[in-house]
């Protein structure tokens, strides 16, 4: 099964999710309305609800709650996108203006809070107290991840425990916990659920981290948004931690500046240097290794198409060019 088979086997449900999106998009505020819409509809990848839906059908769920829940994940993650540009100062993302560029810092934070609260209100409508459990600690981690990665900017002696610990934090925890709802909602065994979740949080480490990869080896064109922008803000991440360990000692100075001081002045000479040293290399396999794990979680579950697609999109999160 290739990507787009993926896309055809959940294309209905993904109809039904982006309706109610829209649905519960709305506001008699019209600025909620402008921002949410906006950045709702800039052409995300949309992996975390389909994570739910084939999460739900694996398991052959029959009801409606894993289009509400599809959709629960979507506002979670718009609303960490909406805060963490204005954090970031952020200018662009999926080859568009961000929110707070066009908008300001004021509405896309008060936008991403009614996104938050949005969730809240829809989980609760679904009426299951695991859910709204594993979706409100989701959150609060996430939360946790966002003020670790500010502790960290311009940490060049973060090293890599310390790293994959934030971005399981900050960007794994969705992918967990949109995998788990669709074992929890078919009242699967906790064997089943914790399958789910397993596989959800080594796939979202490694969809960070071929991003860290993509953020040096990718085009401004590809990728979405300007390159190196992590190295401008100090953001230590895998290649730059690896080519401060591993590189001369001239390759570890720069690049240890670098991310000190913030800023792409040498972007073209560090690109340079991690590429030399292996460290691209490296966070690509380390990529691999947790697609890899997280195919292996999947061991438990029975063979369908929605297996067949959870497998599909594993590989697809390391074998990606933007």
């Amino acid at each position: 099964m290739d990507i787009q088979q993926l896309y055809n086997l959940v294309a209905e449900e993904r109809e039904a999710v982006d309706a109610i999106i829209r649905q519960r998009l709305h506001s008699d505020v019209m600025l909620i309305n402008q921002v949410s819409e906006y950045i709702i509809n800039s052409g995300g990848k949309r992996l975390r609800p389909i994570l739910v839906l084939l999460s739900a059908g694996a398991f052959g769920y029959q009801g409606r709650h894993h289009h509400e829940l599809a959709a629960v994940v979507e506002f979670i993650h718009t609303a960490t996108l909406l805060h963490d540009d204005v954090v970031d100062d952020s200018e662009m993302r999926r080859g568009k203006e961000t929110a707070n560029n066009v908008w300001g810092n004021a509405a896309s934070v008060l936008v991403g809070d009614f996104l938050y609260s949005r969730a809240f209100q829809m989980m609760v409508g679904v009426q299951n107290m695991q859910v709204m459990e594993i979706i409100s600690e989701a959150t609060n981690i996430i939360a946790e991840g966002e003020v670790m990665q500010l502790l960290n900017v311009h940490n060049a002696d973060l090293d890599e425990a310390g790293y994959l610990e934030v971005i399981r934090y900050k960007t794994a925890k969705l992918f967990e916990s949109a995998a788990q709802l669709g074992a929890v909602i078919t009242n699967r065994t906790p064997e089943e659920e914790m399958a789910m979740a397993r596989y959800g949080m080594h796939l979202g480490t490694a969809f960070q981290l071929v991003d860290d990869v993509l953020d040096y080896s990718a085009s401004s064109n590809e990728l979405g948004k300007n390159i190196g922008d992590d190295l401008a803000e100090g953001k230590p991440t895998l290649p730059l931690i690896y080519a401060i360990n591993h590189g001369s000692p001239e390759q570890a100075a720069m690049v240890r500046n670098a991310v000190e001081q913030g800023g792409i002045d040498r972007i073209e000479e560090i690109r340079q240097a991690i590429e030399s040293v292996g460290a691209i290399a490296y966070t690509a396999r380390s990529a691999r290794e947790e697609a890899d794990r997280a195919i292996a979680a999947l061991s438990v579950i029975e063979d369908s198409p929605y297996k067949e697609a959870l497998i599909t999109l594993a590989n697809y999160s390391v074998d990606r060019s933007f």
